[in-house]
């Protein structure tokens, strides 16, 4: 079952049925793509029309944001709260991990792309191993330079891109983790899949390489689990206010007004 948060699909699953439908995605013949929708990507799809269906044709949007389902239990009216009364959260940090535990255990191989930073991809694919001795690392690359404009795709340099296409393709990767920040991530992922006839599972991962890398260290987790994790990246990277305040003070905002239509509509 899934729902829409301001046109934008969301599945609601738990973490345990988001790693079922990937077990799936990883035993059929093509490929399949995974985002993680937050506060901010919805926030950024308003004004992105491209981004917005990128993400409405995935096969699995799973909810990464405390922020959608308060916000979503607080306004939504009664049929709708009972369609998302069981409504899960499932950080992408932690269901790409759940995935390296699955792939290690089964033999999936696994590429790492995104961070920008060789050094930072570099330690990430280091500490996966460390962790998951078993995991097949394919490959890992930092990606190409871009630029991602609303309602626009992506612009990079022809040569670069193809660079990484060529290495992922060598390298018989069969899930690709995708990390250049949201908007870039999933353009990158759609634009390119089907360059990559090899992969089975392609999922955005966010800034998932900066934690695993140790370049960035997470909230505890009794922040995380009562939806203050916002709280921690500000304190550690006071440059996030921007983004804070989209995800924290302009999204529950515009969710009301959204509503607020849709009841004149009626």
């Amino acid at each position: 079952m899934h729902t829409k948060i301001m046109g934008v699909k969301i599945d609601n699953v738990t973490e345990g049925e988001a790693i079922d439908l990937v077990v799936k995605f990883l035993s059929e013949g093509r490929e399949h793509l995974i985002f993680t929708p937050n506060p901010e990507m919805i926030m950024a799809a308003q004004d992105d029309s491209v981004l917005k269906d990128i993400l409405n044709q995935s096969d699995l949007n799973v909810c990464d944001g405390k922020g959608i389902k308060y916000t979503c239990a607080l306004l939504q009216n009664k049929y709708e709260r009972e369609k998302t009364k069981y409504f899960k959260c499932v950080p992408g940090a932690d269901f790409m991990i759940d995935i390296c535990d699955y792939a290690s255990k089964y033999e999936f191989s696994v590429y790492l792309l995104g961070s920008g930073n060789e050094a930072v991809i570099a330690r990430a694919a280091k500490n996966l191993k460390r962790r998951f001795p078993k995991l097949i690392i394919a490959g890992y690359h930092p990606g190409p330079m871009m630029d991602s404009l609303p309602n626009k795709h992506l612009k990079y340099r022809t040569e670069d891109n193809d660079s990484v296409i060529t290495d992922i393709v060598q390298t018989q990767p069969d899930i690709l983790f995708v990390g250049f920040g949201h908007g870039k991530q999933e353009k990158w992922i759609a634009e390119n899949i089907k360059k990559l006839p090899g992969i089975k599972v392609a999922m955005g991962v966010g800034g998932s390489f900066d934690y695993i890398s140790g370049r960035i260290s997470r909230a505890p987790k009794f922040l995380r689990k009562i939806g203050l994790e916002w709280c921690w990246r500000l304190l550690k990277e006071p440059s996030r206010i921007g983004r804070v305040w989209t995800a924290v003070v302009k999204f529950p905002l515009a969710f009301i007004l959204c509503k607020k239509k849709e009841k004149e509509k009626e």
